[in-house]
């Protein structure tokens, strides 16, 4: 009589979780707490191009990382890879950090990599963070709604799948704060449709570049001058595009410069 020896096949590990996690505009003390927690007890973190070199200091040095960052025209992944990828690793029990600047849900794909992971049956968490559009103007001295000036707040994506498709006409007599994300390249096109759809050429506009950095800037000017001020000053992504007279507002609201300004001294003191 034979006996058939009986193998042990060792069984596969416990799915782990997605943290989709949104990082803010750029200071790393406008992380949420639970955005900090996150990061530090993750095993393996995946992070985008918008993620600041301060909150990338804030990783655990032995913690695996992956950039995952995308550019105009370059993606070090394709959309479709990191969502197999998060699936993969989370299969292998892993808890991931998937850490993107602002917050995951605003133009930020997270819809996206939630559906696939969530029908590969793996549990996702949401964590959101301070969008751009809210922290970089309020970094900018710039409120996006303001009593008798503007009653809304529309933010906007400048750069779509396959072609750019925006109600014009609407955008340029709605009354809102316009802030166009991902906008830069496309400055002329916005000055364009809004002036040919009924907006005032001399409405304010601002562009803030590498907004709650260290090295933000804030140029203002004037609608028609929008692609002029864009190449004049050599304004470089990320950047946003605010639209709307709010932007006059900018000198009496000013914090930031004298934020720094009494720092200095408190250091020197």
């Amino acid at each position: 009589m034979t006996v058939k020896q009986l193998t042990n096949h060792p069984k596969a590990p416990k799915p782990g979780r997605v943290a989709l996690v949104g990082a803010g505009p750029g200071d790393p003390e406008l992380l949420t707490i639970k955005a900090l927690k996150i990061i530090q007890h993750s095993d393996f973190i995946l992070y985008d191009r918008l993620v600041s070199k301060e909150i990338l200091a804030l990783f655990p040095t032995k913690t695996p990382t992956m950039y995952v960052g995308k550019e105009k025209s370059h993606h070090s992944i394709p959309q479709d890879k990191l969502n197999d990828l998060l699936v993969t690793k989370a299969k292998q029990g892993l808890n991931i950090c998937r850490l993107k600047g602002g917050d995951s849900f605003i133009f930020g794909r997270g819809g996206e990599e939630m559906l696939k992971l969530k029908s590969a049956g793996i549990d996702v968490e949401i964590v959101p963070g301070i969008t751009a559009a809210s922290g970089c103007t309020s970094y900018a001295g710039i409120p996006l709604t303001h009593r008798g000036i503007s009653q809304g707040c529309t933010m906007v994506t400048a750069h779509g799948e396959k072609e750019l498709n925006l109600n014009w006409e609407q955008l340029a007599k709605v009354g809102h704060t316009l802030v166009f994300y991902m906008g830069l390249s496309k400055a002329q096109l916005i000055n364009t449709q809004l002036q040919q759809h009924g907006m005032s050429p001399s409405t304010p506009v601002a562009l803030i570049e590498n907004g709650c950095c260290p090295n933000q800037r804030v140029i203002r000017g004037l609608l028609h001058e929008l692609p002029l001020l864009a190449e004049r000053e050599s304004v470089q992504s990320p950047a946003l595009i605010i639209v709307g007279e709010v932007v006059n507002l900018a000198d009496q609201l000013a914090w930031l410069a004298n934020a720094k300004h009494n720092e200095i001294q408190k250091l020197s003191a």
